[in-house]
């Protein structure tokens, strides 16, 4: 049995024992909560590797949930991925704009959400395996081992995908990327995304870097880049 544990916050009992067959047959080890509220005490008691997070929840839904989870120090660095029944590009941007790092709408094929549970697991080793890798772009410096970016010294927190987002950027001042080929890098290549839901992650970075927020450029119908300084 791996080592590696997945929260299933989930309030269809079905879909829980669906999800449990599926994860724990590819060597996961699986705890669920039926409501949010119990979702967000587990998730701060058990820091599970990643959180498979419905979007419709009784006592407190999943949008509450995931802002809640990454703005708490202890638990912001675990992945977690959006369960919905809506596949409007609304749910799905909303989503993200709390912290999600992954989505997927229902109903799903087992394997593809395995495929994203994969994904997401393997980002979070990469991160881990850079270890002392460290990123000095003008005044901002990224510290992959600690998941750490300060602007001027003063330090900035992002969620795991606003951190993957600066990192790829910054580690090529000049280079312009497109925004399949951002989501290509921050998301492994699994995932379909919309060109909004980049936007939306940029625009949410850009805010947090404050007057360093300036230093990601638009490249108009292209995509982005992060200045040469």
């Amino acid at each position: 049995m791996s080592s590696v544990q997945i929260l299933v916050v989930e309030d269809e009992s079905d879909i829980v024992e669906l999800l449990k067959f599926n994860l724990e047959r590819e060597g996961y080890r699986v705890e669920s909560a039926l409501t949010g509220e119990l979702g967000l005490t587990m998730a701060r008691k058990l820091l599970p590797d990643l959180i498979l997070l419905d979007i419709m929840l009784p006592e407190r839904g999943g949008m509450d949930v995931c802002r809640e989870l990454k703005a708490d120090k202890y638990t912001r660095a675990i992945p977690v991925i959006m369960m919905t029944a809506r596949s409007e590009e609304a749910d799905i941007v909303s989503g993200l704009e709390v912290g999600a790092d992954d989505y997927i709408t229902k109903p799903f094929s087992p394997r593809v959400l395995v495929a994203r549970v994969r994904a997401a697991l393997r980002r979070q080793e990469v991160n881990a395996e850079e270890g002392d890798a460290f990123i000095k772009a003008g005044d901002i410096t990224i510290d992959a081992g600690r998941h750490e970016v300060k602007a001027a010294g003063i330090r900035i927190d992002l969620t795991p995908t606003e951190f993957q987002l600066l990192t790829v950027l910054a580690r090529r001042p000049g280079w312009v990327f497109s925004r399949n080929q951002l989501m290509d890098e921050v998301r492994g290549g699994e995932v379909i995304t919309t060109d909004r839901a980049v936007d939306v992650q940029v625009v949410g970075l850009r805010k947090k870097l404050g007057d360093y927020g300036t230093y990601i450029e638009t490249v108009r119908g292209v995509g982005y880049k992060y200045r040469e300084i």
